[in-house]
């Protein structure tokens, strides 16, 4: 915007009444709003003609918050999608205009579900400004029994990995904080982010124990299943296949991951 001369104008605090008449003076007919950390006050909901429009990537009223995308891979949801809908004062609460769905790859991962979801909600943005002027548009409510759990902010420390949980969860927890915050333990003393694993059968161990280590990666014990590490990156290195960092360090069966 700023390399086409375009006005941007970042407030820190957009309810702030001089901030709300910058907007009244351009008179807009509608008002956009994407991944924006704040809650527009009434004064400028009611500014536009059509409204506030609000672009949520998720098939509300599922996955309302502010990390909808990573959570519906946490949480193993095969679908997704994005929401246009009409903003009230609430969080995520008002009324729906349209949607659009995508289907979750096995291997999909929080980044790459955003860069699919990204495209149809361009595309879904566009078909719901034409639709609200045309008046095709009927809006509808949502269902708050059908919320399901907030979609809570990301923060790193949820990435650390618990291995008494489930193999399947934690490698949902992997793709789904790929590639940010990331998911974590440690070997050495030093932080081991895991960035691929796959689900295998377990064995005789603690969760956390390493099972087998071969050429292509490594085996780590959950509390129900087990994990086979293929690409992580240690702390102050690179990101790498297992089979790489296996050849550069002595890891051997036995050890446990996650120890202090």
């Amino acid at each position: 915007a700023l390399s086409l001369d375009i006005p941007v104008y970042q407030p820190v605090k957009l309810r702030e009444e001089e901030n709300v008449q910058i907007i009244r003076d351009y008179q807009p007919d509608a008002i956009v709003v994407a991944a924006y950390g704040q809650i527009l006050p009434e004064s400028i909901l009611n500014i536009p003609q059509y409204g506030c429009i609000n672009i949520h990537a998720s098939l509300l009223p599922k996955y309302r918050g502010a990390a909808p995308i990573q959570w519906a891979v946490i949480r193993g949801e095969k679908v997704s999608g994005v929401t246009t809908m009409q903003m009230d004062v609430g969080l995520d609460t008002g009324d729906m205009l349209l949607k659009a769905e995508v289907p979750l790859a096995e291997d999909e991962t929080g980044g790459s579900l955003h860069d699919k979801l990204s495209v149809l909600g361009g595309d879904l943005l566009i078909k719901t400004l034409k639709g609200l002027e045309a008046g095709t548009i009927v809006p509808e409510k949502q269902d708050d029994s059908q919320t399901g759990e907030y979609a809570r902010m990301l923060d790193k420390s949820l990435g650390k990995i618990d291995f008494s949980m489930p193999a399947k969860e934690i490698e949902r927890l992997i793709r789904g904080l790929n590639p940010w915050p990331s998911a974590y333990t440690s070997y050495n003393n030093k932080t081991m982010k895991l960035w691929k694993a796959k689900v295998v059968p377990g064995g005789e161990a603690v969760p956390g124990q390493i099972l087998a280590v071969d050429k292509k990666g490594f085996t780590v014990q959950t509390g129900d299943g087990a994990l086979q590490i293929l690409e992580l990156q240690m702390e102050g290195k690179k990101r790498m296949d297992a089979g790489a960092f296996l050849r550069g360090c002595q890891l051997t069966a036995g050890e446990i991951l996650g120890q202090e």
